[in-house]
């Protein structure tokens, strides 16, 4: 009836006219009869035992930032006590949780808050969870299903902007149910728009990322090679010396013997951006020989992450090395030259003659690793990775 009515109106509009009157009466009539209906069915859901029992007012933003910086989200999260107050609950029974501000709702851990509010609820000590939407409790399915059964078995109420909610009643259990599924999903959309549109301007060249010691970007988002001749030398340095040696450990004891420190650019906090002069460790050289960037390639995607079951919490993040083959242009990232000039053309015709060396030091390294655990002995990572 409501579809016929506005299709109507929108024809007496096209055509310059004003709907008639008694058919604008009718809107009003039915807007104010169904939120007459919707009040009445939040208040025929919520009985006396459910006031009796404390109602939890229950707030999250997923990082510190969005707490900084989005105000109004904190605010109407905050107001929804004055709601419990105005359904029903007295001051002394509204409890509200709010030391999950700036925490992700895609997984339980580190969120202490949502524990309390699992624990209370399944031992029926809640009459109602209020939240500004479904996302603000979980975004993870399990963790929002767990959540439903538990106040589907103790007549627990959840309660958002929209309406009330009573997960044992077969309806709501349905609704909430989608709202969950769709705050789920939304993470989902979220990230890929935002991964496509990171990697369509890897492809192209242009994605800013932290680059190796050695190089830095000019006023035009180029990279170039570091203007500072210290820096330089000390990668070239690097460089020279495995040529010599043909061993990273050797190179790391070169620089022990003389002394000699190796500087490392820092990101994030206080000295971001500054350049921190220390000891050369023998990670550190493996790192510098492997790095596709010294061999004059802009490539990205080295790193996959991926989730792992550990004994502490229920998931954590891992990072896994994508293989660099012989080839960067055959490389599974994506690449492209960097076109740095004639020092990057040194640099990436050492990388071709030092990255065999390198790959078959690595085999040697693994197999005398396997002769001496076969074995028993004691073998030194470190010594056999040179």
């Amino acid at each position: 009836m409501s579809e016929a009515l506005s299709a109507l109106a929108c024809r007496s509009i096209r055509n310059g006219r004003r709907a008639p009157r008694q058919y604008a009466r009718s809107w009003l009539d039915q807007d104010r009869s169904l939120t007459a209906t919707a009040e009445a069915g939040n208040e025929s859901k919520i009985q006396e035992h459910h006031r009796r029992k404390p109602a939890y007012i229950y707030l999250r933003q997923s990082t510190p930032g969005q707490v900084l910086h989005h105000r109004e989200s904190t605010e109407r999260q905050y107001a929804l006590r004055e709601k419990a107050r105005e359904l029903g609950w007295s001051e002394s029974l509204i409890r509200t949780l709010d030391q999950d501000l700036g925490k992700t709702g895609t997984e339980m851990t580190r969120r202490e808050d949502f524990k309390i509010l699992v624990a209370d609820v399944s031992m029926g000590q809640v009459g109602a969870v209020f939240a500004l939407e479904v996302s603000r409790l979980a975004r993870s399915n399990l963790d929002w299903q767990r959540l439903l059964e538990l106040c589907a078995l103790t007549s627990t109420l959840v309660i958002d902007e929209d309406g009330c909610y009573d997960p044992a009643d077969f309806n709501d259990g349905l609704l909430l149910g989608l709202k969950g599924v769709m705050a789920s999903a939304e993470l989902h959309f979220l990230r890929a728009r935002l991964q496509g549109g990171k990697l369509h301007k890897a492809q192209k060249g242009e994605l800013r990322f932290p680059l190796p010691v050695g190089f830095c970007y000019d006023a035009e988002s180029r990279i170039i090679l570091d203007p500072d001749e210290e820096v330089r030398g000390a990668v070239s340095l690097v460089f020279r010396l495995f040529r010599e040696t043909g061993s990273a450990f050797a190179v790391m004891q070169r620089f022990a013997a003389r002394a000699l420190r190796f500087p490392k650019r820092s990101y994030g906090g206080a000295w971001d951006g500054k350049l921190i002069w220390g000891r050369l460790t023998h990670g550190r050289v493996l790192g510098l020989l492997k790095n596709p960037s010294y061999a004059g390639r802009y490539v990205f995607g080295r790193y996959q992450y991926r989730r792992e079951i550990s004994p502490e919490v229920r998931s954590i993040l891992g990072s896994t090395r994508w293989r660099f083959p012989t080839g960067a242009s055959a490389c599974k990232t994506t690449t492209r030259d960097t076109s740095v000039g004639k020092s990057s053309c040194t640099i990436r015709s050492a990388w071709r003659r030092i990255a065999p060396t390198v790959r078959r030091r690595s085999w040697r390294a693994r197999r005398a690793k396997a002769w001496c655990c076969s074995r028993g002995c004691c073998c030194v990572d470190a010594v056999a990775a040179g």
